[in-house]
């Protein structure tokens, strides 16, 4: 397992990226394994794009969102490029980085049923769970270092990884559209939630 100790900058003011789950899609709601399969968007997770861009607005205004980087998967990237155009921002780039865990043989079942074949989803032929948070949370750390503002569209379980293991720290289920900010100060990597559609009251 690899450590991850941030730079010491004592002059700089804390580094900060969001990190961004996808959209709901039909799979989301029947709860079903995604993985690296491509599965769309449905309107309601157009709408919480739409709502996520809203939020990221209305954060902290000392914090500017330069750029939105996306997996390369369509439910990702359509996410990433509602956001970015919601805050007037260039077209999201992909960066192949930030794809899901490759679930193996377990994508496009029922989550309940993985996980009771396979307690704590350690699934034989998908990437494993120690290889997945380490690659996540090191280009966590690329980005916070060449881009910070940059707001990264990607996935439940691998923004979940990543961000446990950059930080040490336990991390609940991602919702769809859910907001988590990443932050590199002189102690260590900050970690914050920062909301999601689902908890939007109603206009």
């Amino acid at each position: 397992m690899t450590e991850f100790t941030p730079a010491d900058s004592p002059a700089d003011p804390p580094a900060v990226i969001a990190l961004v789950r996808h959209g709901e899609t039909d799979w989301n709601s029947a709860r079903r394994i995604q993985g690296r399969t491509e599965v769309p968007l449905n309107e309601t997770g157009r709408a919480q794009a739409r709502a996520t861009g809203e939020l990221l607005a209305a954060l902290d205004p000392s914090v500017t969102w330069h750029s939105v980087v996306s997996s390369p998967l369509g439910r990702a990237h359509e996410t990433a490029a509602i956001i970015a155009q919601s805050l007037t921002l260039t077209p999201p780039t992909i960066d192949h980085a930030f794809i899901e865990r490759d679930f193996g043989p377990a994508e496009g079942m029922d989550v309940a049923e993985a996980m009771d074949r396979w307690p704590g989803l350690v699934i034989p032929g998908a990437e494993s769970l120690d290889v997945l948070a380490d690659r996540t949370a090191r280009e966590f750390e690329r980005v916070l270092t060449t881009t910070p503002g940059s707001i990264i569209v990607a996935h439940g379980a691998m923004l979940r990884a990543g961000l446990a293991r950059i930080t040490n720290t336990e991390v609940p289920r991602i919702l769809n559209g859910e907001i988590w900010l990443l932050r590199r100060e002189v102690a260590g990597f900050s970690v914050e939630r920062a909301g999601a559609p689902a908890e939007l009251s109603p206009a």
